[in-house]
């Protein structure tokens, strides 16, 4: 494979880091991107490091195509990994790629597979129609004021027989996404004028007047599931679950736990095991269904009776793949790497095994490590980290992109994710114990420009691991 590929990441930080340490394990050379403001990152390091001075490029923009993919042609580039983000699921993008003059491979779903399955109304039509759960509502954007307010009342109707003190329902403007476009609404008195607010609003900004109506679920918890096939797409393997329910208050993951419930550790008032299992055969059957060809993540919601709601799929590896390959093995082999596989079966590579070769131990916990300040809203903090040093184990694997053997100023134009901690454990509580001795003996100082002491979110994510998987 070495002799036939070269593959561009168009990508940055630490996803960047890994998608080149995946290659380097598969003997593919690899060429990087950054921007301006990326120049002392430790992925144009490493780039340069594996591949020599011409192993990175300088772009403008992340999310500029035109510059991305000349720079794939100056390189000889015969691939490109967008990673997670920017162009990651883009399925116009995946097509340019694909089905340019001169065209290269796509690591990612085909491009028809990102488009099916990007759009959640089309997915929530799939789903449905092979008996998956999905959030109780419509499956299509609702254009007639009269269906919408039946279709509110059903959900009113049904929160209210499941016992739900406070039935809530959520109108979404179908083009939306990000958190735009989206109102609760309470009772029947207050919904016609919520729905025409949204759909104005969906007007004005989309160009499109559908509107969703979904049931509003609380005290959930976020689940997920790994999936990986080959350009067959005829045999997708698991490779478990996840647990993403410690987020911000903006929603974006803050800790990752593999499995997703551990009830032999913690006692759940319904059949976690059962759960489980249903989740990944309902999100295998949509992965058969559809044709999937390369990693993705199903993602769930579970009420605390113990119902499952699929809530969309991510066509790209997320960027808690780690923990869930660090309690995974393959005939044995505990040495699994997501990405590496997945670049491997982007390039046409077979899978090689079913999932009878997929076993699983132990627990795993993923840290975001970030600068923040938590106790601001979460507010990302900004200035030059002086020291940043960890204990290593063997326990314990960190990803990251910030040098350890230099001052780095954070890029204010980009996220202030720095790194990622992967602890692993016989058992929750041990991985726990593990997890919070790694964050106490963490090293992670700076100042700003005012000189004040560095924010970071590892307080936040000692108190947190505490209640780790209970509902």
């Amino acid at each position: 494979m070495e002799d036939k590929h070269k593959v561009l990441i168009a990508n940055r930080g630490e996803i960047a880091v890994r998608i080149m340490q995946a290659c380097n394990d598969l003997g593919i050379p690899c060429v990087a991107v950054y921007t301006a403001e990326d120049k002392d990152s430790g992925h144009v390091e490493m780039a340069r490091k594996l591949g020599g001075d011409d192993a990175a490029y300088r772009i403008q923009n992340y999310n500029d195509a035109g510059d991305i993919l000349s720079v794939a042609d100056k390189a000889g580039a015969t691939a490109i990994h967008p990673g997670y983000g920017f162009f990651s699921e883009n399925y116009r993008f995946a097509r340019r790629v694909t089905e340019r003059d001169r065209p290269m491979i796509f690591i990612g779903p085909s491009w028809h597979v990102i488009r099916d399955l990007g759009d959640k109304i089309n997915t929530k039509r799939i789903a449905r129609k092979l008996g998956v759960p999905t959030v109780p509502g419509s499956d299509r954007p609702i254009y007639d004021e009269l269906e919408a307010e039946t279709i509110a009342q059903s959900l009113f109707d049904f929160q209210e027989k499941m016992g739900v003190k406070r039935p809530v329902v959520l109108v979404k403007a179908s083009a939306g996404g990000g958190g735009m476009g989206i109102d609760e609404v309470e009772d029947m008195a207050r919904f016609r004028q919520t729905y025409r607010r949204i759909r104005n609003y969906s007007l004005r900004t989309f160009n499109d007047e559908g509107v969703l109506i979904e049931q509003r679920i609380f005290d959930f918890n976020h689940l997920e599931v790994q999936v990986i096939a080959d350009r067959d797409g005829k045999d997708p393997v698991h490779f478990g679950t996840r647990n993403c329910s410690v987020q911000s208050p903006g929603l974006q993951k803050r800790i990752e736990v593999a499995p997703g419930f551990r009830s032999a550790d913690i006692g759940y008032a319904f059949d976690a095991d059962k759960v489980l299992d249903d989740i990944v055969r309902h999100s295998l059957s949509i992965a058969k269904e559809v044709r999937y060809d390369n990693v993705g993540t199903w993602e769930w919601i579970v009420t605390p009776a113990g119902e499952p709601f699929l809530m969309e799929v991510n066509t790209r590896i997320q960027v808690e793949n780690g923990v869930s390959a660090c309690i995974a093995d393959v005939n044995g082999n505990a040495d699994v790497n997501l990405i590496r596989e997945q670049v491997r079966v982007g390039l046409g590579e077979a899978l090689g095994y079913s999932q009878d070769n997929v076993g699983f131990d132990g627990v795993g916990i993923e840290y975001r490590i970030i600068a923040e300040d938590t106790e601001n809203g979460f507010a990302p903090w900004v200035g030059r980290i002086e020291k940043f040093d960890w204990k290593e184990a063997d326990w314990v694997e960190m990803h990251t992109h910030v040098p350890r053997d230099r001052h780095y100023q954070i890029p204010t134009e980009y996220d202030p994710n720095l790194a990622l901690a992967i602890i692993w454990g016989e058992d929750l509580e041990h991985a726990k114990k593990r997890g919070v001795e790694f964050l106490k003996n963490l090293t992670l100082e700076g100042v700003d420009a005012s000189g004040q002491p560095m924010k970071t979110n590892i307080p936040f994510l000692l108190r947190k691991t505490e209640n780790l998987l209970e509902f």
